[in-house]
């Protein structure tokens, strides 16, 4: 069963994270996120799910909000087979989550571990704004807590300018 807003909620409790969640109206894009009273919104995550031509490596890639990814120019420099966005199925099935909800949380719902993470190097440093695996709440938190909580379940992470 995938983790639910509240387990990540309690999780992060459990594990004595700082963080700050913002309740708000389901969100698809990053428009409508935009829309909603935040209060970091320069650090809201664009979140992007990826995979190869052949379906072999998967990619979750975050970045701040008003970056453009160019996937083209993005295999180029981290050395991908040709990449296309990630079909809904895909989405449910390596990460438990629903489009809309795309989130660096989901991985930990990826028991094969197969996911690979890129991070902007722009959030090294600070807070990112990340859904909950529910895209009706923001989780404002250190990206070094979540950056551990990934490490710990296995997952591949490297940070990128992007």
């Amino acid at each position: 069963m995938p983790l639910s807003k509240e387990d990540i909620t309690a999780l992060l409790d459990s594990k004595k994270i700082k963080y700050e969640i913002v309740e708000h109206k389901p969100v698809f894009t990053i428009d409508e996120m935009l829309e909603c009273d935040m209060p970091y919104p320069d650090l809201i995550a664009k979140n992007l799910f990826v995979r190869d031509d052949k379906k072999r490596k998967y990619y979750l890639i975050t970045c701040l909000e008003d970056k453009k990814i160019n996937l083209k120019g993005f295999r180029k420099e981290h050395d991908t087979r040709p990449l296309t966005f990630a079909s809904e199925e895909d989405l449910m099935e390596k990460m438990g989550l629903y489009r809309g909800a795309v989130t660096p949380f989901g991985i930990l719902n990826n028991d094969e571990k197969d996911v690979i993470v890129f991070f902007d190097k722009d959030y090294e440093n600070t807070i990112m704004g990340i859904h909950p695996c529910d895209n009706t709440a923001t989780v404002f938190i250190n990206t070094r807590d979540v950056v551990k909580l990934l490490k710990a379940h296995g997952n591949e992470i490297h940070f990128v300018k992007m």
